[in-house]
């Protein structure tokens, strides 16, 4: 069975639902499109934080 945790978006504060969260996964804030990181999962708490954006590498 699915386990849903709630976290909060540290951007606008709004309340995200996420069923069965990985750390390094990539979720969106359906208020202020945040792409947000899961970067802690402790016991029910989780954390998130903005998502680092990554460049293209073209081998320069």
């Amino acid at each position: 069975m699915a386990q849903v945790f709630i976290a909060s978006c540290p951007v606008c504060g709004a309340e995200i639902n996420l069923t069965d969260p990985v750390v390094r996964e990539v979720v969106e804030c359906s208020d202020c499109g945040t792409e947000l990181e899961v970067v802690e999962i402790n016991n029910d708490k989780i954390v998130l934080a903005e998502a680092e954006l990554e460049g293209e590498d073209w081998g320069q």
